[in-house]
């Protein structure tokens, strides 16, 4: 029997050509109607237009950014540290953390880039002259700045800080015969070099729950921008 329902009819080819050139070429076996292929050519031209728009790499980028601060910080670490032996954990931690605080430096950057903007032509623009608007301080740029300076202190000026006291407390151990973990009593130097990685690591623990932070704050405000 012939179908008579436009749901039975069958379309072989949907050509897109570009956002704004979508072009339908339909064999049916039955009747077609205008409004099915212009139904068609609309949804062919939304799905090919959201790969050009900053909207889903922000959204992924913001996705990336809070699991990878939360997991490393509240699970990886954690975990790391009661389950390995203190130079393994040590070994572990300093190859993760370049790697760590450079994604927690570069994704704000990427966030700052993509920032979608009004939809209106009138509103505030896409990028980074839409995140520089007035009336996104408060809730986008000041979160994604502080993301990015907090990252970047960590990456920057804390961790090759730290790499150095790390190298000079594993130069003292040769020198005293015992770790810096072991029991006291320590050498003076060594209570010294002790007492500065306490201090960085406190510094830095800090700084990473700033961006920790400041990312669930920026959370907030793309959850209201999706409400």
């Amino acid at each position: 029997m012939r179908p008579t329902s436009t749901a039975q009819l069958r379309l072989h080819v949907l050509h897109y050509v570009s956002p704004d050139d979508v072009r339908v070429e339909v064999f049916s076996s039955g009747d077609l109607n205008c409004r099915d292929c212009t139904l068609v050519a609309s949804v062919s031209k939304m799905a090919g237009s959201i790969f050009f728009s900053p909207a889903p790499y922000h959204i992924i980028s913001y996705g990336t950014l809070l699991g990878t601060t939360f997991f490393h910080s509240f699970v990886n670490g954690i975990t790391m540290f009661r389950v390995l032996e203190r130079p393994s954990f040590s070994a572990a931690q300093n190859a993760l953390f370049p790697i760590y605080f450079a994604l927690q430096t570069a994704l704000p950057a990427i966030l700052a880039l993509t920032y979608p903007g009004s939809s209106n032509p009138l509103g505030v623009a896409s990028g980074l002259g839409g995140l520089l608007d007035e009336s996104n301080f408060r809730g986008t740029l000041l979160p994604i700045a502080t993301i990015f300076v907090t990252a970047a202190v960590n990456l920057l000026v804390v961790l090759p800080a730290t790499q150095k006291i790390m190298a000079a407390r594993y130069a003292q151990e040769k020198k005293d015969g015992k770790k810096s973990y072991d029991p006291a009593p320590h050498s003076q130097e060594m209570q010294a070099l002790n007492k500065r990685f306490g201090k960085m690591h406190g510094i830095s623990s800090l700084l990473n729950l700033g961006t920790f932070i400041a990312t669930i704050a920026y959370g907030f405000t793309l959850g209201s921008r999706l409400s």
